[in-house]
């Protein structure tokens, strides 16, 4: 009895050895800058070695396509929900339990549980304070191709994720025809593009080439604490210019070390990372009770000027939205 007692010990320590050895791969669209500490943190907290693939959305979709059921990828941490919803929409992803979820906010998870936000940045103009006034600036970014006095004075970076979420969304709410005639619009006014560089725009911006950006909110909060001349304009509640759009991160089906990349997510949903994620970036946090600067709006106020967007749908319009940017000669 001692003996089998024994041999059961050694195999459950042994057991627990390989699993605090295993290595996990993780794709990410998210820059190595706001990576690094959470993978490391996660690396000591369970002695699991973390290897990061970096490279864009684009990059890595394609990669876990061409990859098959041969991809040595675990998780797939996605900078924008169109790339997420993709893969998704391909079956790739495993479907999360509840009790990765239930702490999460509801307002940007899937229905299918596919995958798990882990931070929300909401679409915005940016202007130069000391060129603009916000009473000048339209109530809809619908009708900003109206604002003549701006020709050649807009920053965009068509090439960016989250711009092309954005168009996609147009698209889910007003339709191709619509889009279309906004791009155009936009394009009468000779924008210059930043293609995925924001925070290029907003030096440019600073420096006095441009006097409106559409851009992410957290860019402008970061330059805001070098006191640059530049403030955040919402549109309307409910408009599309204010599209909120999520990072998250998901499970490959063809993972073998699906516990480990269930652990890893929830780290990704934790208090720490939540909170490192809005120190360091200014995005908002998926869980409740994090304290956020008084320079931001208060998640409940921001979100509700957010359009609702399926999150399931905006996938099947970005390729339409990347058509529409090729065919204004604009990509």
């Amino acid at each position: 009895m001692k003996r089998t007692l024994l041999a059961v010990t050694t195999l459950l320590l042994a057991g627990t050895s390989l699993a605090q050895t295993k290595t996990l791969t993780v794709y990410s669209g998210r820059a190595k800058t706001f990576v690094d500490p959470v993978v490391q943190q996660f690396e000591r907290q369970t002695g699991i070695k973390v290897n990061v693939r970096y490279g864009t959305d684009a990059q890595l979709v394609a990669a876990i396509r061409e990859e098959g059921s041969k991809s040595p990828a675990d998780v797939f941490w996605g900078n924008s929900m169109g790339a997420l919803g993709e893969l998704a929409e391909e079956g790739r992803f495993t479907k999360l339990g509840t009790a990765l979820t239930r702490n999460v906010s509801s307002d940007y998870l899937p229905d299918n549980r596919a995958w798990v936000p882990t931070t929300v940045r909401f679409r915005t103009l940016a202007y130069n304070t000391g060129k603009i006034k916000p009473e000048q600036l339209p109530e809809s970014i619908l009708d900003l191709p109206k604002m003549t006095s701006l020709k050649g004075r807009i920053g965009w970076t068509v090439s960016y994720p989250s711009f092309q979420d954005f168009l996609g969304a147009m698209i889910s709410k007003y339709g191709e025809a619509t889009t279309r005639q906004w791009l155009e619009g936009m394009k009468a006014l000779q924008p210059k593009d930043y293609k995925t560089s924001n925070v290029g725009m907003l030096e440019a911006m600073r420096a006095g080439e441009i006097d409106v950006a559409l851009t992410n909110h957290y860019y402008i909060q970061r330059v805001n604490r070098l006191s640059y001349p530049i403030d955040t304009y919402f549109f309307k509640n409910g408009d599309i210019g204010n599209l909120g759009n999520a990072t998250g991160a998901a499970i490959l089906k063809t993972t073998k070390n699906s516990a480990s990349a269930a652990r890893f997510l929830s780290a990704l949903v934790a208090k720490d990372a939540q909170t490192f994620f809005l120190s360091v970036n200014f995005e908002y946090p998926v869980i409740g009770n994090i304290l956020q600067p008084t320079t931001m709006l208060p998640y409940s106020d921001v979100v509700k000027r957010s359009p609702r967007i399926d999150p399931t749908v905006l996938p099947k319009n970005i390729d339409k939205a990347q058509k529409l940017l090729r065919d204004a000669g604009l990509l």
